[in-house]
């Protein structure tokens, strides 16, 4: 691959653009966020800017392996942006050519808001702490005013009201009070929600409900050491934490097993390329799998696209609580700077995330990606029962991952892509955080919409559904989708097809349209999904190369049809959308289903998938498409899950399927092996596993040594 020159660190006097990074596909470095912020400046002189986005513009799908793997020139260097020009409704967005500066498009777009940043987050407090209404409304509430600097708000998206529709741009502002600035203020909400107008930066109307509730008198519940200690702090065990506690460490004595250049990852048999933005976060693109010598292309590029989070409250304005957090808040912009032994364990190597401020100064996360590797337990094992197990093979797996955290105001997303030496590729989600609360009395009845988890908290019901965004292309152009259920029979017991009634099959259904795609999980035939490529048949299995997708974690949306939250999420309607893949004026296409802008969208009108369904009749059989995969949980809150959530996983995977020719781990080197043979001449055979070889390993309680790997 042809390697560029690094990023210059400064702008040249003269404001030539930045020379380009190692890849087409890295995110845009600090040097190329100035540069597009002072075009943009000089373009919209004399306004004043608030800058909301720039990012890389990836380029064209054909464009990108023209040059990578015909020889051809380097795809387009571009940066989409997004800003808000002071006294205008609406936002302006484009595209820039970097290299030359040029404007390649240019619009402003009304009736849209921009996705909402952690500076707008913040600065939403300010504004609710200084309103005299919302003052007002918390002296009814029973906070009195000298106490407004304990006041705070989640700023949440307002969803859509159909009050102010996309004609400004709002925030809800969901209110707490602490009574010390070190509290977990989520114990208690207060019970009305001011909007935001952000551009005007004031409230512009307060929702107030019907029943009034005083803020709680309880006890803040807390997480901290010192409410641990006032919780279970004794005579002996001052700190109240379990003394148990003893380190568990990580250790490669001799470095990791993974090569990087740049944000291009090479590891036991894959290569790929590490990308990062604003929205989607971690993105994984042009993964390869080196099959002997031949390289066989996977996927042009996995992402989580969008998800959302409704709540089932249907009491005024809960109802508007279904956040989009992807496509509203970004899992980018609110990642999280990790941190060394805490949020990753091990040897690791941390990528950085670079965006613009509101001022067009580029930002720098640092640790926003950590990536290490863990021990991934049996890769395989047999023994021989003929000679009581001394016959045997075990090896030992290594498995990578690529992390990040996000925070969506109380929500924690852990998010661990994670490539396995046989080739499958899983996603574990973890969530953490801290549930939305809202207050309730005493003794009130709240309805089977919520739990209380502590006097005067009410957490109401919620599901967390994500859209994985598969771009497959596996063994090259043109791949094919289809379903797959276990079946038993159709013949019945007794038949000649089918004597002792004992047979079953797998029912494979190849999806021809967009239409017959739209379908959705069946636990009890064992549903899963293919992404295949019907031009590389196994010359063993004579099946197409394959990657299957087992995903069990699927629940259906559970708001109603017609309701606010499936208009806006269309997507989440199906398990799974296959669309043909298109791209897009200056790009790379068909990213986000719900649309470009969704902050603040009725949900009405075609766009995003919807849009890409279309009537169902697109041809989606051996041609470039794209799979869109709804998972996720529903949580019916309990007391367990406060103050603090103990993270709850989920996880899907993708495997191999009919691609290799047999165990795609053999050369794995095994941790022991010991043949027939050797056993019958009293030989050791291979080892690495056993106490008297592996020095980290040792005996839990020091007693007689004994091996843990072979026999006598």
């Amino acid at each position: 691959m042809e390697r560029l020159q690094q990023v210059a660190t400064q702008l040249t006097s003269s404001g030539k653009a930045p020379e380009r990074p190692i890849h087409p596909l890295d995110q845009l470095s600090p040097q190329e966020i100035k540069y597009v912020s002072s075009l943009l400046k000089d373009k919209f002189s004399g306004k004043k800017l608030n800058f909301n986005t720039i990012t890389l513009r990836e380029p064209p799908k054909n464009l990108y392996y023209k040059w990578k793997e015909s020889k051809g020139s380097l795809p387009p260097r571009l940066a989409y942006f997004v800003i808000i020009v002071e006294g205008s409704n609406g936002l302006e967005e484009g595209v820039i050519d970097i290299p030359s500066g040029k404007f390649l498009s240019i619009k402003h777009t009304e009736g849209a808001q921009p996705i909402l940043t952690p500076g707008d987050l913040q600065a939403t407090e300010e504004i609710i702490r200084n309103d005299p209404n919302v003052i007002e409304q918390c002296i009814l509430s029973g906070v009195p005013k000298e106490d407004m600097k304990n006041i705070y708000c989640d700023a949440w998206t307002i969803g859509y009201d159909e009050r102010w529709g996309a004609s400004m741009r709002l925030q809800q502002a969901l209110m707490y009070w602490r009574s010390d600035e070190d509290d977990s203020h989520y114990s208690h909400p207060l019970d009305f929600c001011p909007i935001v107008d952000m551009n005007a930066g004031k409230v512009v109307f307060i929702d107030i409900p019907n029943r009034r509730r005083k803020v709680s008198k309880h006890k803040h519940a807390n997480f901290t050491p010192k409410s641990v200690q006032e919780k279970f702090g004794t005579k002996s065990n001052p700190s109240g934490y379990r003394q148990d506690d003893t380190p568990i460490n990580v250790e490669q004595p001799k470095g990791v097993s993974f090569n990087m250049e740049g944000s291009s990852m090479t590891w036991s048999n894959f290569n790929f390329h590490i990308g990062f933005n604003y929205r989607e976060g971690i993105v994984l693109s042009d993964m390869t799998y080196d099959d002997h010598g031949k390289v066989r292309p996977l996927f042009h590029r996995i992402s989580l696209s969008e998800m959302i989070v409704p709540y089932g409250s249907p009491d005024f304005p809960h109802q508007r609580k279904h956040a989009l957090d992807i496509g509203e808040y970004g899992a980018g912009n609110c990642t999280n700077p990790l941190s060394l032994g805490c949020d990753c364990k091990g040897v690791i190597h941390y990528l950085n995330a670079h965006f613009t401020d509101k001022n067009g100064e580029p930002t720098t996360i640092k640790n926003a990606i950590c990536i290490h590797e863990e021990d991934d337990g049996l890769l395989f094992k047999h023994s021989d029962f003929r000679d009581d197990f001394q016959t045997t093979i075990a090896t030992r797996g290594k498995k990578l991952i690529i992390s990040q955290i996000f925070t969506a105001a109380n929500y924690e997303y852990c998010l661990y892509w994670i490539l396995r030496q046989d080739g499958t590729i899983k996603l574990e989600v973890r969530l953490t955080g801290i549930l939305n609360t809202y207050i309730c009395d005493e003794n009130e009845d709240i309805g089977p919409w919520g739990t209380v988890v502590y006097p005067k908290v009410n957490a109401h019901n919620h599901q967390h559904l994500f859209s994985l965004r598969l771009h497959p292309r596996i063994d090259g152009e043109g791949n094919s989708s289809a379903m797959a259920d276990a079946k038993p029979s159709p013949y019945p017991t007794g038949s000649a097809e089918n004597m002792y009634g004992n047979a079953f099959f797998s029912d494979k259904k190849v999806f021809k349209t967009v239409g017959d795609s739209l379908t959705n999980y069946e636990s009890s035939t064992m549903r899963s999904w293919d992404l295949f490529n019907p031009k590389s048949i196994n010359k063993y299995s004579g099946k197409p190369a394959s990657y299957k997708l087992v995903s069990t974690f699927c629940p259906p949306l559970l708001a109603q049809k017609g309701s606010l939250v499936r208009k806006r999420a269309p997507w989440a309607e199906n398990t799974i959308e296959v669309i043909p893949y298109q791209d897009e004026d200056h790009g790379y296409g068909r990213l986000y289903p719900s649309g470009d802008h969704v902050a603040q969208w009725s949900g009405d009108g075609l766009r995003g998938m919807r849009k890409w369904i279309g009537d169902g009749s697109d041809k989606i059989e051996n041609t470039d498409i794209v799979m869109f995969h709804t998972f996720g949980i529903t949580h019916f809150p309990a007391p367990e899950d406060f103050p603090v959530m103990p993270t709850e996983i989920f996880e899907l995977m993708l495997r191999p399927r009919h691609i290799f020719t047999e165990n795609p781990v053999l050369d794995v080197k095994p941790s022991f092996v010991r043949t027939t043979k050797d056993v019958k001449a009293g030989k050791q055979g291979i080892d690495s596993c056993s106490l008297n070889v592996d020095t980290t390993s040792r005996l839990a309680f020091n007693k007689t040594s004994s091996d843990c790997c072979s026999k006598k």
